[in-house]
């Protein structure tokens, strides 16, 4: 028998579920109990499961929680490993922590973290409006605030 191709609710909830856990959707899909990466994305370019994108959206934004917890458990425990610097009188070899990897495994993750739930963390952004209102005629001032307005709602 060969791996699922036909969309299931079920098997919707099991790709999302294990995504809100932590895993990658390339894992999930290595696994010969689910569709290939290639199905799964195809059920959701094709419009035809709504449902299912607004679950997968869902799970991310539970997924980048769990990248939280990650990096925490990251930053509090050190990992002992040996580096090795190759100098013109001989090889160095030192054992220490590797505080580089656990950084680029903070920072990989909060990379990840902004984009799968940009509202809570992602990079807040202002915008500064100045304006010189003494040169301006009220309803000058009215037609400015109006497309200050409009630009910010937009």
């Amino acid at each position: 028998m060969g791996r699922p191709s036909t969309y299931t609710d079920a098997m919707a909830s099991d790709i999302c579920e294990r995504i809100a856990c932590g895993d990658s959707l390339r894992t999930i899909c290595a696994d010969a109990a689910f569709p290939v990466i290639r199905t799964v994305l195809r059920w959701l370019a094709s419009g035809d499961h709504p449902e299912f994108v607004t679950k997968l959206a869902r799970a991310r934004e539970a997924q980048a929680d769990v990248l939280a917890l990650e990096i925490m458990e990251i930053s509090d425990t050190p990992l002992a490993g040996k580096k090795t610097i190759v100098k013109p009188n001989g090889i160095e070899t030192t054992t220490a922590d590797m505080i580089e990897h656990r950084r680029l495994q903070v920072d990989t993750r909060k990379w990840l973290m902004a984009r799968m739930a940009p509202k809570k963390y992602g990079a807040k952004t202002t915008q500064d409006i100045t304006l010189t209102v003494d040169e301006m005629t009220p309803e000058q001032r009215a037609l400015r605030a109006a497309a200050i307005l409009a630009k910010v709602k937009a």
